[in-house]
């Protein structure tokens, strides 16, 4: 994970980017705003953490144009300005969380691990992968190998709940219940045949199977390396 650290107390700074190296990241440091526009224009960080007074360019004002220049990279602001108006004004230019001088750091660290945390949870996985078959939940298509590989809605569904279960055992209660609705009688055929259709466009061709029927139990998508 990567920080950029706007902080113009140079003491506070190495003290902090020797407890967040210490802590396994790494840590970048700038020591006033138009710094930090720069760096953060050309570079990616996984967050920020900018104290509120700067030179040239303050803390909140260094946020608000990163929002407007839609950057949502995850913010932590320091400040020594703890009344409730300060910090209201500090969320709303567009910071994730507000941390008042003193502090401890491992305070410091506990909030920026909480906000790397929800930035990971509120970006949606649209892409699956087992072995070398590919899947874009965005784009609706799959491919093996680079090649492409043409599916039918049902087929395509079928596929995406066996790979989101990759390694495990599904069972056909499972497919009735997550792909068909409970559409269908749990004694028809129509999840072998659709597994059999699955399994000609996916595995032939290609030394290594990926999909195993799992006798008396269900059906597996695994790599079989």
């Amino acid at each position: 994970m990567r920080v950029l650290i706007v902080e113009d107390d140079l003491e506070a700074a190495a003290y902090m980017v020797k407890g967040l190296k210490e802590s396994g990241y790494v840590a970048d440091h700038v020591a006033d705003g138009r710094e930090a526009l720069y760096r953060v224009a050309g570079e990616t960080y996984d967050a920020l953490v900018v104290d509120r007074m700067l030179p040239g360019v303050d803390g909140l004002t260094i946020v608000r144009t990163m929002r407007t220049a839609g950057n949502h990279t995850p913010v932590l602001i320091l400040s020594a300005l703890g009344d409730v108006d300060d910090r209201v004004k500090g969320l709303k230019a567009g910071g994730d969380d507000y941390l008042v001088k003193p502090y401890a750091f491992a305070e410091l660290l506990a909030r920026l691990e909480a906000l790397l945390r929800r930035g990971r949870a509120e970006v949606p996985d649209t892409t699956l992968k087992v072995a070398d078959l590919e899947m874009d939940l965005v784009a609706r298509t799959v491919r093996r190998a680079g090649k492409a590989i043409e599916l039918k809605p049902k087929e395509f569904a079928l596929l995406e709940y066996l790979m989101r279960h990759a390694g495990h055992v599904v069972t056909r209660t499972m497919l009735l219940e997550n792909v068909w609705d409970y559409s269908f009688d749990p004694q028809t055929n129509v999840i072998d045949v659709h597994i059999s259709r699955l399994r000609q466009k996916i595995d032939k061709g290609h030394d290594k199977p990926l999909l195993s029927t799992i006798r008396g139990a269900g059906y597996s998508l695994r790599d079989s390396n």
